[in-house]
């Protein structure tokens, strides 16, 4: 797949709620995530596929998801973006809130190497 192809594809089934579908189809066995922002004690890089997997149970298992919406991809040569809005509890403090992030994806050799997340903390 070519990164539009790829980018549309994440979308598709980021838009089903298919996440651990779109780890296992999309992404390479080396992948990286980086989060713009981790609690103390937390790594905000995760390194691996299986990494990968776990940190989408967590938080999964972490918030419930009242709304969300998935816009793109935007994509340039071999990377895509694309933009979050999600409403959600979490679960262990109770909170709701809004919020959004953009994902930036890099693809090599038709998977998602490494995907970077920005967002405002807090």
């Amino acid at each position: 797949m070519n990164t539009l192809e790829l980018g549309n594809k994440y979308v598709a089934l980021c838009k089903e709620a298919k996440f651990e579908q779109c780890l296992q189809e999309l992404f390479a066995e080396d992948a990286v995530s980086v989060e713009a922002w981790a609690p103390p004690g937390v790594e905000r890089t995760a390194r691996g596929l299986a990494a990968l997997h776990e940190k989408s149970r967590a938080w999964a298992r972490d918030n419930e998801v009242h709304r969300a919406e998935v816009v793109g991809p935007f994509p340039n040569d071999q990377r895509f973006a694309v933009i979050f809005r999600f409403e959600v509890t979490h679960k262990p403090s109770g909170r709701r809130n809004s919020m959004e992030e953009v994902g930036l994806f890099t693809v090599e050799n038709g998977k998602i190497t490494r995907e970077e997340f920005f967002y405002t903390a807090g």
